[in-house]
């Protein structure tokens, strides 16, 4: 095994893979970075707590998503049809 300044060919190649399995890891990092994940929470009032969409979670008493989920289509028709007028944040 030949060695060049006292550093091994092998100790290269594992230092090679360490940088690249880090290099891997950032890169999901990155392309994980703008999505968000919702999660939920029962709060301390029995109310539904929405978290991920913006600084602040959402809360909902379970008759408000109940009116929500039950208005889905709806809400998703009223969306695709005034598209042009809503805001989006991208």
């Amino acid at each position: 095994m030949s060695k060049d300044n006292g550093v091994s060919l092998k100790a290269l190649q594992a230092q090679l893979e360490m940088l690249a399995a880090q290099n891997a890891k950032l890169q999901e990092a990155l392309a994980s970075k703008g999505k968000r994940t919702m999660s939920f929470k029962v709060g301390e009032k029995g109310n539904l707590c929405i978290y991920g969409l913006q600084r602040f979670p959402f809360s909902f008493y379970r008759q408000q998503i109940e009116a929500i989920l039950d208005n889905a289509d709806a809400i998703r028709a009223f969306v695709k049809a005034n598209s042009d007028k809503l805001a989006s944040k991208e």
